[in-house]
């Protein structure tokens, strides 16, 4: 059912008289076998099951010196984008066009569906997403509403609006996070890994927009920026009650950097060695790149390969910028005192730049204007001042000479959209090609108009000029006005344009290390960040400040996730928060100052030799906590193998032993 009117107040009176008639069956509220069927033609809610494996982990872990179990588990949480979903949909019935406004990170695919579902051409149908306040993977997937209202203005020959409402989005905006592993590890008194063995359930929630994406991110990235010689990681994606899953910031990876991170910290324990040694006696060395790590990737399309990067110096720098044997010895000085202090340390590698491709349309007009038109969309990553760089580079003019336009369908014909890192990795590539091209096109045009050859040209911003005579000169305007005519003895084809697609060969990978130091108040059980260190390797940077204003937002997330934010359901798969007065978001307060240091190693995958950055300071959060609030307790306290903490679990941290039991 859906109601119209002039107004929301209107509307919202309206539903009240729809009446329905429900028949209440058993909730699915639980991972185990066994649960209440969710869909009747699907036994035991199992949505799938698979298992990725390199070597022979039964006789690894059998030959193993040391043999070590743990539980790890993460709760469920889901991205808040300051902006909610929203569309407006305008049906001209003089130009039969449709044009659809919508906060989406993928508006090239909500023009796919509703031409499906409307029967429309493409040509009909223009999809703008604007500067749509935040995604988070919450605005990635085409919902029922992105159809529905557009249907409804064309239904009705009027404009349609709909915006969520905050209760909304938590009702009905897809999640992720929740799974459950159990986990084997084998390794040498020296605390090398020789083994490792995962096996976890996934909740899907009660459809899977996305399959089995997730989970799949999570057993292939599993080893992280570590050489294991032996890994099985499967898991069983289970439908549960509750909203679908679909990839949210991280997608998969930061439940797989919590599991590897806890076992690095409990392999160090074990063995006695300190945890940072442990870590640089596993990480991958540079001069094993590239470095298959020997599990199918989530796409099925061949190995995980780390194409590039220098794992030890990332630790090692990061170590350097926070002290940290310093930081340990001062920690474990003021624990002494009766002060639960303590130092986390974390490793990580994102995948990003995600294919299939991404394109990219640069134009200069005939007054001079440098447009770029991109399939890849902005969600307040900076996107607009990014490939403002990349083209103006290209070009040899300033970014101020650059506009994008991100998001329209109606600006160029195919795209992808913004996830998974990837809008300056592929979307910025597609731009360099494109504003190469241009160049090329204007070099060819300026040398004709001036009379000279090309290398006897030099560039002064938007114009070309003879270098032995530099008051012959002709700008980028005069060249598009010439192009826009262009007959054949010209020798290029007619507009100063370009439109380039870029189809990434693989994808590439980021990495970095996070320290952290915390104080755990024991009366109240509040944790507070004193301190945070990062170093971070995504390639060549396009612009520093985005690249850090990146990392921060998503430690800034991380912390959210593991220490406030869980969305939790009861028995009857009643959702038990609806605001923000239940889902605790973190706040300036929350949020450390962050010491951030870069190193760039160039990928060999794209000719820029960026990496992604987008969701990479989300990735180590909740492990890099983990262990800093395991490290604040020290012997009086339980062991970390849950996150979000929140104060309850942490509360029964700190009770005595017998307590806890």
């Amino acid at each position: 059912a859906a109601v119209v009117a002039d107004n929301r107040y209107t509307a919202e009176d309206a539903r009240e008289l729809v009446d329905v008639e429900y028949e209440p069956l058993p909730s699915a509220q639980t991972l185990a076998p066994g649960a209440p069927a969710v869909h009747d033609d699907v036994p035991d809610n199992l949505a799938g099951r698979v298992t990725l494996a390199r070597g022979d982990v039964e006789a690894a872990l059998r030959a193993a010196p040391r043999v070590v179990q743990i539980t790890l588990s993460i709760g469920r949480g889901g991205g808040q984008p300051m902006e909610t979903r929203g569309l407006v949909a305008d049906w001209n019935a003089a130009l039969g066009q449709l044009t659809v406004w919508a906060s989406s990170q993928v508006p090239h695919q909500i023009r796919q569906f509703i031409g499906d579902l409307l029967d429309l051409p493409p040509h009909q149908v223009r999809v703008i997403a604007p500067d749509v306040g935040g995604g988070f993977g919450a605005k990635l997937i085409v919902y029922p509403e992105d159809v529905l209202i557009p249907f409804l203005a064309r239904r009705l020959a009027r404009p349609v609006r709909w915006l969520e409402d905050r209760l909304e989005h938590m009702l009905a905006a897809t999640q992720e996070r929740e799974q459950e592993h159990d986990v084997t590890v084998g390794f040498d008194d020296t605390g090398r890994i020789l083994a490792l063995r995962d096996r976890f359930a996934h909740d899907t929630g009660a459809y899977t927009p996305r399959g089995l994406v997730v989970p799949l991110l999570t057993a292939s990235m599993l080893t992280g920026p570590y050489r294991i010689p032996a890994v099985l990681s499967s898991f069983e994606s289970r439908y549960t009650h509750r909203v679908p899953v679909t990839p949210y910031r991280g997608a998969g990876q930061p439940q797989a950097v919590f599991v590897i991170e806890r076992v690095l910290d409990l392999v160090a324990r074990e063995t006695g060695r300190e945890r940072s040694e442990v870590r640089l006696a596993n990480l991958v060395r540079p001069e094993d790149m590239p470095w298959d790590v020997g599990l199918p990737n989530y796409r099925a399309s061949g190995n995980v390969v780390l194409d590039s990067g220098d794992f030890p110096s990332v630790l090692r720098r990061v170590l350097e910028s926070a002290r940290y044997h310093t930081l340990c010895a001062e920690a474990a000085a003021a624990r002494a005192q009766g002060r639960l202090v303590g130092v986390g340390l974390a490793c990580y590698v994102e995948l990003t730049g995600v294919g299939p491709f991404e394109s990219a349309r640069v134009r200069v007009d005939a007054a001079g204007r440098i447009v770029v038109f991109t399939g890849a969309t902005t969600q307040g990553q900076s996107l607009e001042t990014t490939l403002a760089q990349v083209a103006a580079d290209e070009l040899g003019v300033t970014p101020e000479d650059v506009s994008v336009i991100a998001g329209d369908t109606g600006g160029i014909e195919h795209g992808i959209g913004s996830f998974a890192s990837r809008a300056a990795v592929v979307g910025g590539t597609a731009v360099a090609l494109a504003a190469r091209d241009v160049r090329a096109k204007a070099l060819v045009l300026a040398a004709r108009a001036l009379g000279v050859a090309e290398a006897e040209l030099q560039q002064t911003g938007a114009a070309f000029a003879d270098r032995r005579r530099p008051e012959r000169r002709v700008t980028l305007a005069e060249l598009a006005r010439a192009a826009a005519g262009a007959t054949a003895g010209l020798g290029v084809e007619p507009g100063l344009e370009s439109t380039r697609f870029f189809q990434p060969a693989d994808m590439t990978y980021s990495s970095g290390a996070h320290v952290a130091l915390v104080e755990v108040n024991p009366l109240s059980a509040r944790v507070t960040i004193t301190g945070y260190w990062i170093c971070h390797d995504s390639g060549r940077l396009i612009n520093p400040m985005v690249v850090e204003g990146q990392i921060q937002g998503g430690v800034a997330l991380g912390i959210g996730s593991a220490l406030l934010e869980e969305i939790v359901y009861d028995a009857e798969g009643q959702p038990l928060a609806g605001s923000y007065m239940d889902y605790l978001l973190p706040t300036a307060t929350d949020v450390p100052a962050m010491t951030i240091d870069h190193l760039e190693t160039l990928s060999p995958l794209n000719p820029l030799g960026i990496k992604g950055v987008g969701e990479s300071g989300a990735l180590p959060v909740p492990a890099v906590l983990a262990s800093a609030i395991e490290d604040a307790l020290g012997a009086r306290g339980g062991r970390v193998t849950r996150m979000p903490l929140g104060l309850a679990r942490l509360h029964a941290l700190l009770a005595p032993p017998d307590a806890r039991a």
